[in-house]
């Protein structure tokens, strides 16, 4: 179902439901990749549902002694071994659930890999997300960064989770009878509860 002609949005780090919402909904679909990168965004964060309610996985990056970083030029840390404990935390929010194990060879990959930079990793989760979904990922990106758009719908927002209030209807969570429903996590707690029912779940969301 495609209710936007062109849309433009952040790459993100297993990006939240509204980023996906969008790339379901979207005739043509451009990256930003001209900005600056930006602190406390989720371009290199998730959220999931834990045993212990919300939270927070970071990517770890390199800091420059610059004032302004350019988003495509940001590098991963590798100091230490943020990726075990990212696979560890989502083995502990969602082994029981419905889809996890149908799903886990797809996403094993990233947790393995070692990209240099960060805009790498965040597409191959966008891309091994996409697969999973049955979504077509076909994308271009931007040249330069432009503050404003008049051809494309503007979805840049969404990449900073604080300031997006899209709420979605709820599914059934693993720990949502401790918790309560968590609106809007990362686009892999809709996947390993809802499966392949999660295309269908992004396309009739209200953006």
């Amino acid at each position: 179902m495609t209710n936007f002609a062109h849309t433009l949005v952040h790459p993100g780090y297993f990006p939240s439901i509204s980023t996906f919402a969008v790339l379901a909904q979207s005739g043509h679909v451009t990256f930003e990749t001209g900005d600056n990168f930006q602190k406390q965004t989720n371009r290199n964060r998730m959220y999931i549902y834990s045993p212990n309610g919300l939270q927070l996985l970071n990517v770890p990056i390199k800091h420059v002694k610059t004032a302004h970083q350019r988003m495509r030029d940001v590098q991963l840390e590798t100091a230490f071994d943020w990726q075990k404990q990212h696979f560890k935390s989502l083995e502990a929010a969602y082994r029981t659930s419905p889809f996890f194990e149908y799903f886990e060879d797809d996403i094993v990959p990233i947790f393995e890999k070692k990209h240099t930079f960060l805009m790498d990793l965040n597409y191959q989760t966008m891309e091994i997300v996409s697969g999973c979904l049955g979504l077509d990922f076909t994308y271009d990106e931007t040249e330069e960064y432009f503050h404003e758009v008049n051809d494309k719908t503007d979805f840049r927002h969404l990449i900073n989770g604080k300031k997006n209030t899209s709420q979605f209807e709820s599914y059934i969570q693993v720990f949502g009878d401790k918790h309560g429903f968590l609106n809007n996590l990362s686009i892999l707690d809709l996947l390993f509860n809802e499966g392949r029912r999660a295309l269908d779940y992004l396309q009739r969301q209200t953006l």
